[in-house]
């Protein structure tokens, strides 16, 4: 079975580390970035099934981001965390087109099931 691959965005670079260190250690395909411009340079480059963004970064947040992403791959996933949700980012973030919005601190089995749930969707046709 092919690894899920996905890219982790969000401002806490210690946050970052240690969910990519989890996700690997799961058999996922990760990358992480630490600002929304970092990872908007390397989207173009790097195969990914789902994207995991902070709703709210400096310059660049995860609504900002999810849009480019759906503009230009519309069949990758997103999946956006927040630490500091609310009923209008979530709407929006879910009217944009991911697929789950979750409240950090995350759960690292509900994580994996989102992501597995994600890629499924991805997948079919």
């Amino acid at each position: 079975m092919e690894s899920i691959k996905v890219i982790v965005v969000d401002d806490e670079a210690e946050f970052v580390h240690t969910l990519v260190e989890r996700l690997k250690l799961r058999g996922f395909q990760v990358h992480g970035f630490v600002s929304g411009r970092e990872a908007m340079k390397n989207l173009e480059v790097l195969d990914f099934d789902i994207a995991l963004l902070d709703v709210r970064m400096p310059e660049l947040g995860g609504l900002e981001i999810i849009e480019k992403i759906k503009r230009r791959w519309p069949r990758r996933q997103v999946i956006l965390l927040t630490g500091h949700g609310s009923a209008e980012d979530a709407k929006r973030g879910l009217d944009l087109g991911a697929c789950h919005y979750l409240m950090k601190p995350i759960r690292i089995e509900q994580l994996i099931e989102c992501l597995h749930q994600a890629h499924e969707t991805r997948q079919s046709p």
